[in-house]
């Protein structure tokens, strides 16, 4: 199984999500995040629940601009809020015996997917400036941020391409419109 942790740090999610409990943004940030990891075939196992409880770990923080600011600064040398940070953790780099002897149960550490920093402030600005519901686009980042975790990338237009039409797709099984219709002047 994959541990999914959600911490609400900072900010009022709750009242950008229309009042819902910590609770119920919880559960809709894990279900997300499980619903964008079905892209990688070697966490099948995982999600599909044949294997031992808690050999993935992945972690969500819900928090404000002040603290993705600072992580920005620390990690991207870029001092400045932004939407969504991702931080890699050892998946990537483990080798298919080590995948298979962690679905099996083998007595192995535990491997980590990664982190999700997400900022209210820059995620509530953007979805009023673009005429979009709150709801939409902080989980079209939760699928964003996940997939970097898996190794998408958009730093160059084809892998942008890519990572963007997979985006669509997941959110669209989740009901959730393209978020790329949405281009600012200039993009």
């Amino acid at each position: 199984m994959i541990a999914v942790e959600s911490v609400i740090e900072a900010g009022n999610w709750s009242a950008l999500l229309g009042g819902v409990s910590e609770a119920d943004i919880e559960s809709l940030a894990e279900k997300t995040v499980r619903h964008a990891l079905v892209t990688e075939a070697a966490l099948t196992p995982f999600l599909a629940g044949s294997a031992p409880e808690s050999r993935l770990t992945l972690a969500l923080l819900f928090t404000d601009n002040a603290a993705v600011r600072k992580l920005n600064r620390e990690w991207r040398d870029q001092d400045k809020p932004t939407n969504v940070l991702s931080f890699p953790g050892d998946w990537l780099e483990l080798e298919e015996e080590d995948i298979a002897a962690l679905a099996a149960g083998d007595d192995v550490p535990p491997a980590h997917i990664g982190d999700i920093a997400l900022a209210l402030e820059t995620i509530r600005d953007e979805a009023a400036e673009q005429g979009k519901d709150p709801r939409a686009h902080l989980l079209h980042l939760i699928v964003h941020g996940t997939l970097h975790l898996l190794g998408y990338d958009h730093a160059v237009d084809a892998e942008a391409e890519a990572m963007e039409a997979l985006e669509t797709r997941l959110l669209a099984d989740l009901g959730i419109a393209d978020p790329y219709s949405y281009r600012p002047s200039g993009y």
